[in-house]
């Protein structure tokens, strides 16, 4: 069986909900985002995935992607991994991206980077270092992390530039799925929100 990687966002916090660039800020999950957590949680424990019982589980260190793996039920199987933490957006940390267009117009995250940050190239070195090790062995592997490293992650995956990922967006507390076709590696669900309109 070739190895998938399921990429689980964190659930919604107030600075993602204002649009704040949340790098390394520890900010904690909302009622609803912890909401969200254990409907992704109830999502994953139920077919196809019945709880995922041969993955290998890594969360990112920081808070809110911790408790969205725990409150999902996946705590007590997970490896804390510092590769996943958010980008770190330096002096554009906790700013909107109309914040940033005041001060630089015509800025694109994507295209310019941040000033006193992590650079572009650091941001593709940490998803390559994902895609390598989720493709190292024969089982899939489930992340927690965030939305604009889980979006490198999987520009990286497909083999494309890590500025693809401007073209996929990910919204808190989704899954989604990264596998194959005809020997190629294909999305096989993005940005999957259904369960958190049940």
């Amino acid at each position: 069986m070739a190895p998938r990687i399921l990429l689980a966002r964190h659930g919604q916090t107030e600075w993602s909900l204002s649009g704040k660039h949340t790098g390394r800020t520890d900010i904690p999950l909302l009622e609803e985002g912890r909401d969200g957590a254990k409907l992704l949680g109830e999502r994953l424990h139920r077919a196809p995935f019945d709880g995922l019982p041969d993955a290998e589980v890594r969360t990112s260190p920081l808070a809110r992607a911790r408790e969205t793996c725990e409150i999902a039920g996946f705590g007590d199987r997970a490896t804390t991994w510092d590769t996943l933490m958010e980008w770190d957006y330096g002096s554009y940390e906790g700013m909107t991206p109309a914040d940033i267009q005041g001060v630089r117009p015509g800025w694109f995250i994507w295209r310019d980077g941040v000033p006193r940050g992590e650079t572009l190239e650091q941001v593709t070195a940490r998803a390559d270092e994902v895609v390598a090790w989720a493709r190292s062995a024969d089982r899939d592997v489930l992340v927690f992390a965030h939305g604009h490293i889980l979006r490198s992650i999987g520009a990286r995956w497909l083999g494309l530039g890590v500025d693809f990922a401007a073209r996929i967006r990910l919204n808190p507390t989704s899954i989604s799925t990264l596998g194959w076709a005809y020997g190629e590696p294909a999305v096989e669900s993005w940005n999957d929100t259904g369960h958190l309109s049940l």
